[in-house]
């Protein structure tokens, strides 16, 4: 790193590591402009420990897991020693041991005078963590009360203007369904191993595990996103070719990232165009031409069976909320009429109002046949929604249940397994 004009100018081979992501614009210089590379790693060391946090200080970022990356930028908060704090959803990402841990370090600042202002959905975190609640809906104030006093079925109702449930009826399923997808035996470096399972039509079948298991690498495989090396997936009963994307989608399989704004969506783009983004052929004339009409035609029957909350559908999707831009990602699967769809965290970093619409609309997928994966960090959401539960720990399969047979502490004891075991 050098300096230019005023700027620092990173070497590319140094580009995007954790400590300077930590430390950017305060790195410590040797002779005044050349990077004290190991004063910055013993800092970001020293916070990375504080934190309980098994990360290389060396690491690329780029190359970091999403849950590793949101740890980085807690850090990089943290380490400017500020007197007021905000947290913007830092939990969404994080497994429960690793919120536990980012909690000790919360009360540790409030303890040392620091102010936090903790933003959240996740209803059950308000109790453990904040002394008080302030509650906003559609931009305006509505109430602060404190958490000794409310409920978290007051505060819930106090966020949709209305009473609501997140528990969702799950849709019942015939044992006898047609199998629509199986893998078999699926290996990709140490991230999958040997990793086999049946995906019935009209199923909701959950992925549970901590971060790391290897559930994402499952989806992004069977998706073609990531290349494997061995094993094999039948789409009814036929065996198929996954090598890109393009494949899945041609065998109608449709994956919904855990990160919707990277992978799901072109955010500086309008509504409409992202709707109809997976089934474009179906939207081109003769010369090559985009039909624009039935683009509109069919977005906006979309967002009106979706209920997705936008003005017009030119607007661009960067500015809708979590929920709705979720809900639009979920359009354009059905467009293209996706039998298999598989969703990774379907409702991360969107009100509990969204989460019971994106039940709803779960549920309803499944009832007109759809096969689901459904991949989530939150053991209820898995419990309430799914029919038969997967869990993985370090790339394998350790354990298959039925949903009447599945609690969360048999669940966490598959999750922290290292050895595969028989399924129930």
């Amino acid at each position: 790193m050098i300096p230019l004009f005023g700027l620092y100018v990173l070497f590319p081979t140094r580009r995007n590591f954790a400590p300077l992501n930590i430390f950017i614009g305060r790195e410590p210089l040797k002779a005044g402009f050349v990077l004290n590379e190991k004063q910055l790693n013993q800092q970001a060391q020293e916070l990375l420990d504080r934190m309980n946090l098994d990360l290389d200080p060396r690491a690329r970022v780029g190359d970091l897991t999403v849950a590793k990356q949101q740890m980085v930028e807690i850090v990089r908060a943290l380490s400017f020693q500020s007197e007021v704090l905000i947290m913007d959803e830092p939990t969404s990402m994080l497994t429960d041991s690793e919120i536990q841990e980012l909690f000790r370090i919360i009360r540790e600042l409030r303890a040392q005078g620091v102010g936090i202002v903790h933003i959240s959905h996740r209803m059950e975190e308000l109790k453990q963590i904040a002394d008080r609640v302030t509650v906003l809906r559609d931009g305006q104030y509505i109430a602060t009360v404190s958490t000794e006093e409310v409920t978290i079925d007051e505060i819930i109702s106090m966020m949709v203007g209305k009473e609501i449930y997140e528990t969702a009826r799950t849709s019942k399923l015939d044992v006898d369904s047609e199998v629509i997808l199986e893998v078999r035996n699926l290996n990709r470096s140490r991230e999958i191993k040997d990793v086999s399972f049946e995906l019935r039509r009209g199923e909701i079948l959950g992925f549970a595990g901590l971060v790391g298991a290897g559930r994402t690498e499952v989806a992004r495989a069977i998706f073609g996103a990531d290349p494997v090396d061995s094993g094999e997936i039948y789409v009814h009963g036929q065996r198929v070719e996954i090598r890109s994307p393009h494949d899945a989608v041609r065998y109608g399989i449709g994956y919904l990232s855990e990160d919707r704004r990277r992978y799901g969506l072109m955010p500086t783009l309008d509504v409409s165009t992202n709707i109809a983004a997976a089934a474009l052929e179906r939207f081109t004339g003769v010369m090559g031409w985009l039909l624009h009409a039935q683009i509109q035609r069919t977005a906006q029957a979309q967002v009106s069976d979706l209920s997705i909350r936008t003005p017009t559908l030119e607007q661009r999707v960067r500015y809708l909320s979590g929920g709705n831009q979720q809900k639009v990602v979920m359009a354009k699967w059905l467009v293209r009429n996706c039998e298999i769809l598989i969703f990774d965290e379907p409702t991360r970093g969107i009100d509990v109002g969204a989460k019971s619409e994106i039940y709803k609309l779960l549920n309803d997928l499944a009832e007109s046949g759809k096969g689901i994966i459904m991949i989530s960090s939150e053991m209820p959401e898995i419990l309430r929604m799914s029919h038969r539960i997967i869990v993985m720990c370090e790339g394998q399969i350790t354990g298959e249940l039925p949903a009447a047979e599945a609690t969360q502490e048999r669940i966490l004891q598959y999750a922290t397994r290292r050895e595969s075991i028989a399924r129930q």
